[in-house]
């Protein structure tokens, strides 16, 4: 019997999230999500440790799968498919969320 391993909730995040962020990188810089992806709202934070923002997650997981030079890599979209791909194929980032 052959027995498939389904993803882990927290890889298919990342990899939605990487698949949406390369999305995003790729539109042009007058383009209403690329905007608000790096729009810096000016309101007080909380005090203790500031919380991750979406840029920041993404560039972890970025991270994890190429290394250094991985935002080079996200203009090229079939490569950038590629390599998320691979990245699912072999469970890169299937590691617990923290």
């Amino acid at each position: 019997m052959l027995w498939l391993k389904k993803p882990t909730t927290a890889g298919a995040i990342r990899l939605n999230r990487l698949c949406w962020f390369g999305h995003v990188q790729r539109m042009e810089e007058n383009r209403i999500p690329k905007k608000v992806l790096y729009m810096n709202l000016e309101a007080t934070r909380l005090r203790g440790r500031p919380r991750n923002r979406w840029q920041d997650e993404g560039r972890e997981d970025g991270w994890l799968i190429v290394g250094k030079g991985w935002k080079e890599r996200l203009y090229n979209r079939q490569k950038w498919k590629k390599l998320l791909r691979t990245a699912r194929n072999h469970r890169i980032l299937h590691k617990p969320m923290e």
